[in-house]
């Protein structure tokens, strides 16, 4: 392949994750967690998050809906960003909790493993301050009839 070729399919990647990380700053939900996007590669995301007291539960750590959260995001960008033309949608989800979530900075990384073409599955964990691996997830997800080029978030520019 010519290297005019390669760069040209390299920045229409990049844009296509640029727009994915804005799709994730605009949706409502997220202006309700102090979190941030990258998408560093193909297949590939991580999502940072800052647990506060806000999100606890009565024992004093945060409540599961958070690491689904968390899990669902990182895997769900990270299969997103092979499927440039439509949206996809999350048709299952499987979530391991291993260690209490308190407060502080975690990582969610993503990370594709298979299928391209209509269904696609990956995988994420969260980690602590520390660098231990609190939980693990992995789910199945399905291209949607919605185009990613009519969500406001996604087609805007910087």
């Amino acid at each position: 392949m010519p290297p005019e070729s390669k760069n040209d399919m390299n920045s229409g990647a990049q844009l296509h994750f640029r727009a994915l990380e804005r799709l994730y700053t605009s949706a409502p939900i997220n202006d309700k967690f102090a979190s941030r996007l990258e998408l560093p590669a193909e297949g590939r995301s991580r999502l940072t998050f800052t647990i506060d007291e806000a999100v606890f539960h009565a024992a004093g750590a945060a409540h599961g809906t958070i690491y689904f959260k968390m899990l669902d995001d990182a895997a769900f960008y990270a299969a997103n960003t092979l499927a440039t033309d439509r949206f996809l949608l999350t048709t299952s989800f499987n979530l391991h909790f291993t260690k209490p979530v308190r407060a502080g900075e975690v990582v969610a990384e993503g990370r594709w493993v298979s299928g391209k073409r209509r269904v696609f599955v990956a995988e994420s964990r969260l980690v602590d301050a520390e660098g231990e691996e609190i939980g693990r997830g992995t789910g199945t997800f399905m291209r949607s009839h919605i185009a990613l080029s009519s969500l406001p978030g996604y087609s805007a520019s910087e």
